[in-house]
């Protein structure tokens, strides 16, 4: 990526009123959180966030979205063409996406699981981070003050269940504000 285009979503995220808060992860393989999401808007921020600092987020995106045209562009943008159909296929996908990354592999998604009030968040963050090898960061992007972040650290045990509930209560206390408050619960 170039620094002109980073300088680019650097100025695009201010000029819509963002402030980011601290750098990317320092690991070269990490899982990050992306809370709370209820909007399609989010991925938008997100990705001119961590684009403006200098680094790459990798996305899963189910497989049928990566014909052409499309597919290129997802690529190129950091997405994993994943087969949603079956947990251990995309976890699977995951790790060899980050076999083969040049460089860093900061893979980052929603453990809400959809844009929908969701009250128990899914746990293959978990599984993959478990997998990989790796940490968790609890990014956040706060509508109400409009402040993005990967957040801070988080090292998986073995309780993925515990892990999950202990990170929504951290969020839960951050007091976030999403883009449609009415879709976003932490417990």
């Amino acid at each position: 990526m170039s620094s002109g285009w980073s300088r680019f979503c650097g100025w695009a995220l201010r000029k819509m009123g963002w402030t980011v808060d601290g750098d990317a992860a320092s690991e070269r393989v990490c899982v990050i959180l992306g809370v709370p999401h209820t909007s399609i808007a989010d991925f938008l921020v997100s990705y001119l966030f961590y684009t403006s600092i200098g680094h790459t987020a990798h996305i899963m995106i189910k497989k049928e979205f990566f014909h052409w045209p499309l597919g290129p562009l997802l690529k190129s943008l950091g997405c994993i063409p994943v087969d949603r159909s079956n947990g251990a296929t995309v976890l699977r996908s995951v790790i060899t996406a980050a076999e083969k990354a040049e460089g860093e592999f900061h893979l980052c998604l929603s453990p809400e699981g959809t844009r929908q009030p969701v009250h128990k968040w899914k746990m293959g963050y978990h599984k993959m981070a478990r997998a990989l090898g790796c940490p968790v960061y609890l990014g956040y992007f706060d509508w109400g003050t409009k402040h993005i972040g990967v957040g801070r650290r988080f090292d998986p045990g073995d309780d993925p269940r515990a892990d999950t509930d202990r990170i929504q209560q951290i969020y839960e206390d951050m007091h976030l504000g999403a883009r449609h408050p009415e879709l976003y619960v932490t417990k």
